[in-house]
């Protein structure tokens, strides 16, 4: 290569190298310019959580918010009682037992010797879930020749199947307490029953038999309207149900007490003849209820629901929150029933004692009543009530074990209210009175502290659960 031409190329190759070079001088500038403003919105963030630091800022509301930091020495725990100290109970008796020996020592094969017990341990478990057991009755019959007849043998004892059907009281009484206590629907009670215990059932077997485990439980349910009619206190309740897409109701009668009594009774009409209906002329107690008209149909003593006074009152106070006259009546409807509560929790009283404040307490309720009774009023309503029902409002003052409430009633309705959200009700008379029946034995069982399958088929084989 010649002189020239080595000149000229490395003319070429500075001048490629100065353009590279201030090309690296504009990025570097452009670099230091980005740096510069980095630093400076850093420096702006730094001073901004330094100020939401400082701020008292309140969580959000779907956080919840800390505990204030207790101030002072803590508190002296207080002692436990002394029937809680002890060890934890065995919850049920063994049985089965597996005992586990040890012969020789583990590390030199030396024979052991003065065995004894070092710890036991309870290990609570199921036991492997059981097939369907299918019994097969095979009947044989002779001829009897001095009588000129065919004798049969004695199929079987009582209890043991039920009427035509090849399905057993057992199976019938598990498939009324996982549907009605437990409340599966059908397709979760076939798949437990395919799972557990091999048994294929359609959905339409599973009702069926529903409606023949009610059949053989009805006088049972009987039974029970008649200890109803038979009880000295007896709530009411009533809500909405529908058979076959028509609004109809649920009546519940319950009683309180170990005995207590769970019946339920559908009808399409929310008028007082169901009432008379159940009740009927026998029942002389105390009936509990609201303030519904369809309980006015019962003449005996009777006991309106303090609950429901007590909300309308807070509402009537919250719509006049300014005046005064209605704030000073309802506190003093209010400290009557604080007053004849206190009375009822402080003890045993005599009779003539209860008596004697319960006029009272009437003779306060009328003086309330006809302030407003009869004025333009906002307190006219309620005043009106509270006159119509004086004698029914302080019952729970002379009779001991009443409640002031209708609590029992509305809970025993509260099973067959989430029944309804679900399943939207019953599609037939039938259905209707299949889940009422079976609602009453179930709940009364449940009531009582029993084992609802136990009882229920002690029920089925003709005993009784008492």
């Amino acid at each position: 290569m010649s002189t020239e031409d080595l000149t000229k190329r490395l003319r070429e190759e500075n001048e490629a190298l100065r353009e590279q070079n201030a090309g690296l001088r504009q990025l570097v500038a452009e670099l230091g310019e980005r740096i510069a403003q980095l630093r400076a919105e850093l420096m702006s963030a730094e001073q901004r959580i330094a100020e939401l630091e400082q701020a008292r800022k309140e969580p959000p509301s779907f956080v919840k918010p800390n505990k204030p930091k207790r101030e002072g020495p803590k508190a002296v725990r207080r002692a436990r009682a002394k029937e809680h100290n002890h060890g934890r109970k065995r919850t049920e008796a063994a049985t089965r037992r597996e005992e586990h020996h040890l012969e020789r020592c583990p590390e030199c094969s030396c024979k052991l010797r003065k065995e004894r017990v070092a710890w036991r341990r309870e290990v609570i478990d199921l036991p492997p879930p059981q097939a369907v057991e299918v019994t097969e009755h095979v009947i044989f019959k002779g001829y009897c020749p001095k009588c000129a007849t065919w004798k049969y043998a004695e199929a079987w004892a009582p209890g043991q199947v039920v009427g035509q059907r090849r399905f057993g009281p057992r199976l019938l009484t598990l498939i009324g307490y996982l549907s009605e206590t437990l409340r599966l629907p059908y397709e979760a009670l076939r798949d437990y029953l395919k799972t557990l215990h091999e048994l294929e059932i359609s959905a339409g077997a599973l009702a069926d038999l529903r409606c023949e485990l009610a059949k053989q439980l009805k006088p049972v349910a009987e039974g029970l309207q008649a200890q109803v009619r038979a009880s000295a206190i007896v709530h009411a309740d009533e809500t909405g149900w529908r058979e076959d897409g028509q609004n109809g109701y649920v009546w519940v009668f319950s009683t309180p007490g170990e005995r207590g009594v769970r019946y339920y009774v559908y009808d399409a009409s929310r008028a007082q003849h169901v009432v008379e209906r159940v009740l009927g002329e026998e029942f002389q107690g105390v009936l509990g209820s609201d303030f519904y008209g369809a309980y006015n149909v019962y003449r005996g003593r009777h006991q309106r629901c303090w609950v429901h006074l007590l909300r309308d009152l807070h509402d009537l106070k919250e719509e006049h929150a300014q005046d005064q006259t209605v704030q000073s009546w309802a506190q003093e409807l209010r400290a009557l029933y604080d007053r004849a509560q206190a009375f009822v929790q402080a003890g045993p009283h005599g009779q003539q004692e209860r008596e004697q404040l319960y006029v009272a307490l009437c003779s306060e309720v009328e003086r309330l009543g006809l302030l407003y009774a009869r004025a333009e009023h906002p307190c006219r309503a309620l005043a009106k009530r509270v006159l119509r029902h004086q004698d029914e409002l302080f019952q729970f003052v002379l009779v001991a074990g009443l409640a002031a409430d209708n609590n029992l009633a509305e809970r025993s309705l509260r099973p067959l209210v989430v029944v309804r959200k679900i399943s939207g009700g019953t599609r037939s008379p039938q259905g209707s009175q299949t889940r009422m029946i079976l609602a009453s034995v179930f709940a009364t069982l449940k009531a009582r502290g029993l084992n609802p399958f136990n009882a229920c088929l002690a029920l089925m084989r003709g005993n009784s659960c008492a």
